[in-house]
């Protein structure tokens, strides 16, 4: 097609994309391309605002590397991680779900944990959590032999491959759920943190006015045949801003329940102080077993 006004150009595109063999890809690629023309003659953007979007968009590819992924900390960060995720899970978005955004700092082969041992691996300072988990299915029978990843952040606010400080793999660990569909852990209560502001999504936060904190939470990865794989984050509801995560990933099936106890531990003989404990249960739903594609090394 020989362009003759400004109309033509998402004429001509469309025609192309409707072209495209695939059903599904063809469905996609035909709205996105109506979506982004519609978007630029609504904001009706120049041509320094495109050079300035096209640069923005080869920087983050330049920001992630093997231990940072400033793509998926943009997607969460403008709602887009949660509404894929809510969207995809709950009966389609209809009822609530145990589902949550992997996040930008999933490790695959976290090292293997007994049930109650523990994922502290280098002096880590802070109150010790106890965690006692169970996973079931849709009508709450026990999934047993679940595969199950967890890793969470340090009571210093950072994730081990952020920190030189900690230990590989520290606060990390892989464990296998039991005839009851238990597993458990001991750790350290983790706090809130900053996402990294150092790139281009710390530069839409300043220019939106917001903060950049992530609410306290513990991540899980369950993994069985026969089942969806579950993807999940439990957050601690006692946290300043439980209501404003910058990610956008709270929901209130993802609050748990962070028990404080002043009282010794009944069984940890090292545990006479303060100490937390996590009672949850984590439901599958039936589906196929794919791993998702981890966003660091």
């Amino acid at each position: 097609m020989i362009i003759a006004r400004e109309q033509d150009v998402t004429a001509a595109a469309l025609a192309v994309m409707e072209r495209t063999s695939d059903p599904r890809m063809q469905q996609i690629m035909v709205s996105l391309v109506k979506h982004l023309h519609g978007f630029v003659r609504d904001v009706r953007l120049t041509e320094k605002e495109f050079r300035d979007a096209t640069s923005i968009i080869a920087e983050l590819g330049k920001l992630t590397t093997d231990t940072h992924n400033e793509v998926v900390l943009m997607a969460g960060s403008l709602g887009v991680s949660s509404l894929v995720c809510l969207l995809n899970n709950g009966d389609q978005g209809n009822t609530e779900t145990d589902q949550s955004l992997l996040g930008p700092f999933w490790r695959l082969n976290s090292p293997r944990v007994e049930n109650d041992g523990s994922i502290v691996r280098s002096e880590t300072p802070g109150a010790p959590l106890f965690v006692s988990a169970r996973v079931v299915d849709k009508d709450g029978r026990p999934v047993v032999g679940a595969e199950v990843d967890v890793w969470h952040a340090s009571p210093v606010g950072l994730y081990e491959n952020q920190d030189p400080e900690q230990a590989n793999m520290n606060l990390r660990g892989k464990f296998t759920t039991d005839a009851d569909g238990r597993f458990s852990f001991r750790s350290v209560m983790m706090i809130g943190y900053p996402i990294p502001t150092d790139g281009v999504v710390g530069r839409l936060l300043e220019a939106q006015g917001r903060h950049p904190y992530r609410p306290a939470h513990l991540h899980a990865l369950i993994c069985k045949p026969g089942f969806k794989v579950l993807i999940s984050q439990v957050y601690d509801p006692n946290d300043p801003h439980i209501d404003s995560d910058v990610q956008f990933g709270v929901t209130q099936a993802l609050i748990g329940k962070f028990v404080r106890h002043e009282t010794p531990h009944p069984t940890a003989r090292d545990v006479s102080a303060t100490w937390y404990s996590l009672d949850h249960t984590y439901r599958l739903e039936a589906g196929e077993a794919v791993l998702p594609r981890a966003p660091i090394k």
